[in-house]
């Protein structure tokens, strides 16, 4: 339980690395992929200042040389399977936490393999040659200072914490490094003079909780003594899937959102089938211009994992929301479904509306199988045709 066997793995810049991988001309240069909103900047980027959740126009006026780069979700997805078979690879307990990182338990590989170093070497390389993208690795006796080195260590590193100079390390860092601290816990203790984790740790926890409350000065005053139990977990199943589609400034005609929409919807669908999972709560998530955010969600009597059926409920919720939509204007829109169930378990997939039964299940099997066997841009809907960035198709006239 003493040796730093955790390895924290987090590829850098994700969705901008996969697209400098894939065309060579962006590579050495600043990239943000999204569009509207920047979803992910190269290292390039963020040198001048560009972050993520940054719109597009302040991206560009922090770097005028700013190549924007549509989001490819399906070749993001693609790049993470890959990454997470070289995990895999490397150990039996591997804990996900999204699409671009994990934990990985290496404790009981040192006679078989080699030292927790030695092996988080060697998933770099693997990463690197098999799937062409840089990763961080931090190894540590605790999740919590694996994530931690694993940030210190960017880009494209590998940092070991040593057990005997765990508090070494940990101290000096601004008090932004603990989990749970963004700005506004970060201003309260910015306040007080304190700006390091060593100085959280000389506060005991009635003076942190007295700061930030109960819950987060609990929390602090652990972290910032390396006190986290946890261990590397396998086998969760998530309990929703959903994707989102950051739109950018600009007012949207209801129809435009009603298309995007639908695209999300296929997109999360053909995920839950291809997981042999059903769900029954349908919830759309909304961020607007002023960064504030809205949710409404709508649930079955059964679960299902059919695409017009989900479809149907979705766009309800969405014309619902529409007057509110209009008036604060739209800057992002994520859809999600929740209360998962195993296919399996649920007795094969359900829908949950009255939908000509068989003529349904024809269509989405259809379309997986197609996308299946020649790729994820070979089919499209005909309500996105035009509108789908991974389809060359020009965008139709109304």
């Amino acid at each position: 339980m003493w040796a730093a066997s955790i390895l924290h793995a987090d590829l850098d810049s994700f969705y901008a690395s996969v697209e400098q991988r894939d065309d060579p001309s962006l590579r050495g240069k600043p990239v943000a992929a999204g569009g509207g909103v920047v979803l992910a900047a190269s290292y390039e980027a963020k040198r001048c200042g560009v972050r993520t959740a940054m719109s597009e126009s302040a991206a560009r006026r922090l770097c005028p040389d700013l190549i924007v780069v549509p989001a490819r979700f399906e070749a993001y997805s693609e790049a993470s399977r890959a990454v997470f078979d070289a995990f895999d690879d490397t150990s039996p307990i591997v804990e996900g936490i999204s699409i671009d990182e994990a934990f990985l338990d290496v404790s009981g590989m040192r006679r078989i393999a080699a030292s927790p170093e030695a092996i988080a070497a060697d998933l770099r390389w693997r990463v690197r040659d098999q799937v062409g993208l840089p990763i961080t690795v931090g190894v540590a006796r605790t999740k919590f200072l694996a994530k931690v080195a694993s940030g210190v260590g960017k880009p494209d590193g590998l940092l070991r914490v040593d057990p005997d100079a765990e508090l070494d390390f940990l101290h000096p860092l601004p008090v932004q490094k603990l989990w749970g601290v963004g700005a506004v816990t970060a201003a309260k203790l910015h306040d007080r003079g304190i700006n390091t984790v060593g100085e959280v740790a000389e506060l005991d926890e009635p003076s942190l909780i007295a700061i930030v409350g109960v819950a987060s000065g609990r929390q602090l005053h652990a972290l910032a003594h390396n006190i986290d139990a946890r261990r590397v977990s396998t086998g969760k199943r998530r309990g929703s899937i959903g994707s989102q589609q950051a739109l950018g400034r600009g007012r949207r005609e209801v129809r435009e959102l009603e298309v995007l929409l639908m695209g999300i919807v296929d997109r999360v669908t053909r995920r839950m089938r291809k997981a042999r999972r059903s769900g029954r709560t349908v919830t759309l998530r909304f961020r607007f211009d002023d960064f504030s955010r809205a949710t409404r969600a709508s649930s079955f009597p059964q679960a299902t994992s059919s695409t017009g059926a989900i479809q149907e409920v979705a766009l309800a919720l969405l014309q619902a929301a529409w007057p509110m939509i209009d008036e604060q204007g739209l800057t992002l829109l994520g859809l999600s479904v929740g209360n998962l169930v195993d296919d399996d378990a649920a007795g094969g997939a359900q829908l949950a509306l009255p939908f000509e039964a068989a003529e349904s299940d024809t269509v989405d099997g259809a379309f997986d199988a197609v996308r299946e066997r020649f790729g994820a841009a070979s089919l499209t809907r005909a309500a996105t045709l035009g509108r789908n960035p991974d389809i060359g198709v020009p965008k139709l006239p109304d």
